[in-house]
């Protein structure tokens, strides 16, 4: 009989999934650290980057993830996991073999239809492997993948790419990643899937009995809103440091790192234990969690953009980045909630289609846009502005969860 991951297995497990979470955003960030040095050899202007770290790669890795979902609730998920993860690194590595725009952007989809499979794989996955007052805990360890790559991506990569050019950075990131592909592939198993309706419906009923619930659509777009700030400023705080600040790709990494990646990380952690304690057996509480703590976040992004010493700026950033990322844990528990176990895969698919389509196909699109608008005026200090006028979609996302956390 095939061997099975079981519960007693769930923390190794979880730990991986995380470390492979972490590459798969330390292979997007590894872009934004390195965009001026990139930007200057492959001869684009601020919103072609804008569109390859976000728009370019934001389709792909959206319309890919829906099908391979669908995969993953039907065959062996740690296999298509590790799979997915090879094919990425693969294109990490390829990336460096750029010598033009359309030459990086052919690349960059690749990383986002192989990446488009990791979320919907490991929610399932840690949705069989934890029970339900320990599964916001969970997504939420996982979710520190985000900011532990992002931390990988500003300190490894920005000093890397600094000590030994971007394109030796990625070949480096990509060849890496294909180890841990290996690992995932040779150390784990399927584990059992929880017992839901015995004929799984079609995938359009799947996908219609998700957004015909109030809650979840409130959810969605919560999220994605609230998401076109938050990849607007992973993407761009480093060339508004660089630009606003004075600092080069080594030092904004050297102090984003422990700011966004390390708080983020925390973030991420507490606002999944703060959704199990407050929220109780009430799925909805858990949501309100995510709500409160974006609105919270707001004016300490406003004090990080309009300080005008470094070193104010960061420290107000990091609770911004502490706050902000709390709501992950919630957001993605309550998608899970909402599905039955053998859908379980699509409706991660669906809130993250929402979350990368919305905020990384337009936060960093739009603020390429508006730093050629308020250019002519503004100098390189439009950057700031327009990381100012994206930021105010923290205060829509965290409106349509609160409605989330009220909907039926």
């Amino acid at each position: 009989m095939e061997a099975r991951t079981t519960r007693n297995g769930a923390p190794w497990a979880l730990a991986l999934l995380t470390a492979i979470y972490a590459f798969n955003f330390a292979d997007r960030q590894l872009l934004s650290i390195a965009l001026e040095d990139v930007q200057r050899d492959i001869g684009a202007s601020d919103a072609e980057m804008g569109l390859l770290t976000g728009t370019a790669f934001a389709i792909f890795y959206t319309f890919a993830g829906i099908p391979l979902a669908r995969l993953a609730d039907r065959w062996h998920r740690w296999r298509l996991l590790s799979l997915s993860l090879a094919a990425w690194s693969a294109f990490t590595s390829l990336s460096a073999l750029a010598r033009s725009f359309a030459h990086l952007a052919l690349a960059r989809i690749g990383v986002g239809v192989g990446e488009a499979a990791c979320s919907p794989c490991a929610h399932s996955l840690l949705s069989d492997l934890f029970p339900p007052s320990r599964r916001a805990s969970a997504i939420a360890i996982y979710s520190t993948g985000i900011y532990l790559g992002t931390l990988l991506a500003y300190e490894v990569g920005g000093w890397m790419c600094k000590e030994h050019g971007w394109k030796l950075t990625f070949l480096s990131f990509g060849a890496v990643g294909a180890l841990l592909a290996l690992v995932g592939f040779l150390a784990l198993r399927e584990p059992a899937r929880e017992r839901g309706d015995e004929q799984p419906a079609p995938r359009s009923a799947n996908i219609a009995s998700l957004l015909a619930t109030p809650s979840f659509r409130h959810l969605a777009l919560g999220a994605g809103i609230k998401s076109i700030a938050g990849y607007a400023l992973l993407t761009w705080v480093p060339t508004f440091l660089s630009r606003v600040h004075g600092m080069d790709s080594e030092t904004s990494g050297r102090w984003l790192g422990p700011v966004v990646g390390l708080g983020g990380a925390l973030g991420t952690f507490g606002g999944g234990w703060l959704a199990d304690r407050l929220g109780g057996g009430d799925a909805r509480r858990r949501v309100a969690t995510a709500s409160w703590a974006t609105l919270a976040a707001t004016p300490f992004l406003y004090l990080f953009l309009f300080a005008s010493d470094p070193d104010v700026a960061l420290l107000c950033y990091a609770p911004a980045a502490i706050l902000g990322a709390m709501y992950l844990g919630p957001v993605f528990t309550y998608a899970q909630d909402c599905a039955r176990p053998e859908q379980r895969a699509l409706a991660s698919a669906v809130l993250l289609f929402g979350i990368n389509l919305i905020g990384l196909g337009m936060g960093p699109w739009i603020v390429g846009v508006l730093n050629g608008v308020f250019e002519p005026s503004q100098g390189a200090l439009a950057v700031r502005s327009s990381l100012a006028v994206v930021s105010l979609t923290y205060l829509w996302g965290a409106a349509h969860m609160a409605h989330a956390a009220r909907a039926r």
